[in-house]
């Protein structure tokens, strides 16, 4: 099970203080978290396969994390790759809210996920299975207080 535990605006130093695990087949090929080749303004670490990742960061400052649901009943090969939803949005100059707004309408694509992105106004959370946009209040955020992600 991916976990997440973050501190959103709760500290008076660190606006974001987030820890994480990444859950994953152990046979997925992944590449260490580094500045990409291709993306320089991005650090992450990345999924080899499908071309994502799972958490990541800009210089800019713009932050987006996955975790996935396991379902029986799957899109199994049908569905897209959720680490392409984290990719999206940091290589994206939408507004989180409009970024997830988008999602919304496309979110049926994959299989479960929750998908936290933000930037330096806000950082927001949306799941494929609850299907609506959540703004987080400042304060210390686990898996109950955003919608059971894992």
């Amino acid at each position: 099970m991916c976990l997440i535990l973050l501190s959103c605006n709760a500290h008076p130093r660190y606006r974001l203080i987030l820890a994480a695990n990444r859950d994953e087949f152990h046979h997925r090929p992944t590449a260490p978290l580094a500045f990409w080749e291709d993306r320089p303004d991005i650090l992450a670490g990345r999924d080899v396969r499908g071309g994502g990742t799972w958490l990541g960061i800009t210089r800019t400052g713009r932050f987006s994390a996955l975790t996935n649901f396991r379902e029986p009943d799957s899109l199994g090969e049908r569905a897209l790759s959720r680490g392409l939803l984290v990719r999206g949005f940091l290589e994206s100059r939408q507004s989180p809210v409009d970024y997830l707004a988008d999602l919304e309408i496309e979110g049926n694509r994959y299989d479960g996920f929750n998908l936290l992105v933000g930037d330096s106004r806000g950082l927001y959370c949306y799941s494929n299975r609850e299907g609506h946009i959540r703004k987080l209040s400042p304060g210390i955020h686990g898996p109950r207080s955003l919608s059971d992600l894992g």
